[in-house]
């Protein structure tokens, strides 16, 4: 068997944490542990010269994934790899390339989902209502624009949330569900010059101190009017990826005195929100309960 190096430019999976869960007695199915960091129980603050120093602590806890397998394959005909015109083992590999970018994303989005902060634009253009229960209430019926940015993040900084880099929360959504913030966005300037300095995948802008990312791989949820979908704004500590054996591709030991033929993408490894305590959380959904 055969393995090449694949390189996927994915969007929900950049950002993630990555761990290494190799060579930890990991088997397929079986969980992944890591050390979740949360706030100081007492801020510090000014100090009396004659008092002692103040004391203070923090909770570790455990968060958990489950390491699984990943894969799917495109078998072909060694007659078909002699007598085609064009390069059969190329176009398997972008194929099951595409396949594999979804199904990372969908891996990450599916952690992303569980959040506890769930953002509710109902009839307000320019306002909306954060739940903390993990359940929106109340049906989306307003297009995302700049205001509702506004309104996210400083919900977001009031909530100590940490920026993902630099200053700056990231937003993930579906291009349409931007459309109407790229219409506000159009006499606004959508960069400054350190704007530039790292663009992550799909990435269109920034304003407000949140920078937008495109994606396509995850299918649009079901909401009632159709006037946005769902959108997942964050700091850092969203999703942790336990890597066992990184993707890559595998060509098939040729059967059948080398008639059968295939090439697979496996990966094994998982994914698992970091922040299950609403008021640890670091991802809010523009949601909607229809």
């Amino acid at each position: 068997m055969t393995a090449f190096a694949v390189l996927l430019l994915v969007t929900a999976l950049q950002f993630c944490d990555a761990m290494d869960a190799a060579g930890k007695g990991l088997h397929r199915g079986q969980s992944y542990h890591w050390d979740v960091f949360g706030d100081v129980a007492t801020a510090g603050g000014t100090l009396v010269e004659t008092n002692t120093m103040p004391r203070t602590q923090f909770t570790i806890t455990q968060g958990t994934l489950t390491v699984t397998e990943y894969g799917n394959s495109v078998p072909y005909t060694g007659k078909l790899d002699n007598l085609s015109k064009i390069p059969v083992l190329n176009i398997v590999k972008k194929a099951l390339k595409n396949d594999a970018k979804k199904a990372f994303d969908t891996g990450a989005y599916d952690q992303f989902n569980t959040t506890l902060l769930q953002y509710v634009a109902t009839t307000v253009t320019n306002t909306g209502t954060l739940y903390t229960d993990g359940t929106a209430t109340g049906t989306n019926s307003v297009a995302m624009g700049k205001n509702h940015i506004k309104d996210i993040v400083d919900k977001m900084k009031e909530r100590n949330i940490p920026p993902y880099t630099g200053d700056d929360y990231f937003a993930v959504a579906h291009p349409t569900t931007f459309r109407t913030l790229k219409n506000d966005l159009e006499a606004v300037h959508q960069y400054v010059d350190r704007g530039f300095d790292m663009i992550l995948n799909g990435e269109i802008g920034r304003y407000e101190g949140c920078r937008f990312v495109e994606q396509t791989n995850i299918a649009k949820a079901a909401f009632t009017n159709s006037l946005s979908n769902q959108a997942f704004f964050f700091g850092e500590d969203t999703v942790m990826e336990g890597i066992s054996i990184p993707e890559e591709m595998r060509g098939m030991i040729p059967g059948d005195f080398g008639r059968s033929m295939g090439v697979a993408w496996y990966y094994l490894g998982g994914f698992g929100i970091v922040h299950t305590t609403a008021a640890q959380v670091r991802i809010v959904k523009w949601a909607s309960a229809a």
